[in-house]
């Protein structure tokens, strides 16, 4: 159960430096060069966190849906 809270945690944690990542450079309050949504200072010192989003969230994923398994199975 423990493990759950903590995947749903992470999930919600990623999630939210994603949206904000996305959020600063739309409102302008972050430089961004390329149009890629990552504020560029961000990008310079973060890259892998940005680079590997898809794979991240998955793990995340699988990992909830098997905790949710177990605790409800």
């Amino acid at each position: 159960m423990e493990i759950l809270v903590v995947l749903v945690f992470l999930a919600l944690l990623f999630g939210g430096v994603y949206w904000y990542a996305g959020y600063s450079t739309r409102s302008g309050f972050a430089k961004d060069e390329n149009q890629n949504f990552i504020p560029d200072a961000w990008e310079e010192k973060y890259s892998w966190f940005f680079s590997g989003k898809g794979i991240i969230m998955l793990v995340l994923g699988i990992g909830i849906g098997y905790a949710l398994a177990r605790v409800i199975g």
